[in-house]
């Protein structure tokens, strides 16, 4: 399911209606839920109108999806912020990279545990569960690249556990208060950071 597109360039004042606009989606679909949601409630909490919705978005499900890719862009921030300081630091090891990219991901996800709910819970427009698996299987391939070497081919066995344990991941940290929850994230990425590539294991046994 992709999202419409709509102008980007925008005046300050249609800048901020737009804002006003995603925050309020926020807060309705939080409160219940998008299947229940209504156009009307939206424009209501914004104090904007119906139309000034459909210049800036296509609809309901338009909202959703604006909302869930600046979550998105948030999170590679924070995995990215984290793997950068980890080299910095002096890590090389790519496991271990791999397994500071797959916390972050999910301490990101306690922060914003209310957002993370409304994308993980199964309350979408059509199409958008496949959507998420799909973006964070990319996410997951990115950070598995890491064990890779160029001319590897995808070990599409381990992007599937690792993406796969990532969502169900997801979904159960957010359950949870915040220190259960970080010491859950810790648990499981440390787990996934025993997995190892079959080529890498195949390699390593020839030496």
């Amino acid at each position: 399911m992709d999202r419409t597109d709509k102008p980007t360039r925008t005046s300050p004042r249609g800048a901020a209606t737009r804002s006003a606009l995603l925050r309020a989606a926020a807060q309705v679909f939080r409160t219940v839920g998008f299947a229940k949601a209504g156009v009307s409630e939206v424009v209501s909490v914004a104090g904007a109108s119906v139309g000034s919705l459909y210049h800036h978005f296509g609809g309901k499900a338009d909202l959703y999806l604006a909302l869930y890719e600046e979550f998105q862009a948030r999170q590679q921030e924070r995995t990215h912020e984290a793997v950068v300081e980890a080299r910095s630091a002096g890590e090389k090891d790519p496991t271990r990279l791999m397994n500071i990219a797959a916390r972050a991901y999910l301490l990101g996800c306690v922060e914003e545990r209310e957002t993370t709910r409304l994308f993980f819970s199964g309350d979408g427009p059509p199409g958008f569960d496949y959507q998420l698996r799909e973006r964070l299987t990319r996410w997951t391939d990115r950070n598995v690249a890491l064990f890779r070497k160029a001319e590897e081919p995808v070990d599409e066995a381990l992007l599937i556990v690792v993406s796969g344990a990532m969502l169900i991941a997801v979904a159960e940290v957010v359950r949870l208060d915040d220190a259960d929850a970080r010491r859950l994230a810790d648990d499981i990425t440390d787990l996934l950071g025993t997995l190892q590539p079959r080529a890498h294991e195949r390699e390593t046994a020839a030496n």
